[in-house]
């Protein structure tokens, strides 16, 4: 099968399509700098941005199915000159509207758990926008709804300690939001499968084994480097105050919207990592992945 993935290069973008090509897939990778990724020689690389649509337009052609996960990440303000709406939305116009036009069969679509048009951060409108999109189209589809994914290389630890210290730390609410973390490495095999049409039209919820507080992540975090954590609630609406008045800043990378979404929990409702022939408690936690003895 041909199979386009925009957004190859990254975090799950590269996992993705190694496994892509190990299962005999021809596998092209769109991204704005894909010649210094580290993918098979076999994967063809088109330099291309999905906001701007003629400059990703030719490699559709011949394509079976595209794979669209060109995102913004939600835990830090947004880049100079790119907006949410404009990469998660615009991205996935053009992606749609590509794939319509040179005949991909499906599209599978990295969403967001709680995507909506009416959620209370701008991040998660405009993944609900861009389901939209792809629901409207003439594509098959299905539709990924992942809680936060972990990994080498991913941002969800990182930046669980950019809000923390060890041994004695302040965190919004005592960091009591919830969070269901799946590892990279559980997730992707799933992606992959998706490409068949076994899973046409279906939209999955996909968590990993155990919820955890951000407390329980920050604990885990520095419990992995030896060192404890004792947390210090700080009152919601003085983080309210100081994220707001952050949006203004531009050196700071957190802003109303992460405040936002510090008040949301991030678990599924049902979780649907059974459709791929795949049981929960066989997934990996995050206690493990930090080499901590369950």
């Amino acid at each position: 099968m041909n199979v386009l993935v925009a957004g190859g290069t990254g975090f799950i973008g590269t996992p993705l399509v190694r496994e892509l090509d190990d299962r005999g897939h021809d596998v092209t990778v769109v991204a704005r700098d894909p010649d210094e990724a580290d993918l098979p020689a076999s994967v063809e690389r088109v330099r291309g941005d999905v906001t701007a649509r003629d400059s990703i337009d030719a490699a559709f052609e011949g394509q079976d199915v595209a794979i669209n996960l060109v995102a913004l990440s939600p835990l830090f303000k947004p880049p100079r000159g790119k907006t949410h709406a404009s990469v998660h939305l615009g991205g996935t116009e053009n992606v749609v509207a590509a794939a319509e036009d040179h005949g991909v069969r499906k599209l599978v679509q990295m969403s967001a758990l709680d995507a909506d048009p009416d959620a209370p951060t701008e991040y998660l409108r405009a993944k609900g926008r861009a389901e939209q999109v792809v629901r409207d189209s003439g594509l098959a589809f299905t539709i990924f709804r992942p809680s936060v994914i972990f990994g080498d290389g991913g941002e969800f630890v990182p930046f669980t300690k950019k809000l923390s210290t060890p041994y004695l730390t302040p965190l919004p609410g005592g960091g009591r939001n919830r969070f269901q973390p799946i590892w990279v490495g559980d997730i992707v095999p799933m992606l992959a499968d998706a490409v068949e049409p076994d899973h046409d039209g279906e939209t999955y919820e996909i968590g990993g084994p155990e919820v955890l507080t951000m407390a329980d992540v920050a604990r885990l975090a520095y419990r992995a480097e030896g060192r404890p954590v004792n947390v210090v609630p700080i009152p919601m609406a003085l983080v309210k105050l100081g994220l707001t008045a952050a949006d203004a800043v531009p050196f700071v990378p957190f802003g109303s919207d992460q405040f936002r979404s510090l008040r949301l929990d991030n678990v599924v409702s049902r979780n649907d990592v059974d459709a791929f022939g795949v049981d929960e408690t066989d997934l990996t936690t995050l206690r493990s992945y930090l080499g901590l003895v369950e």
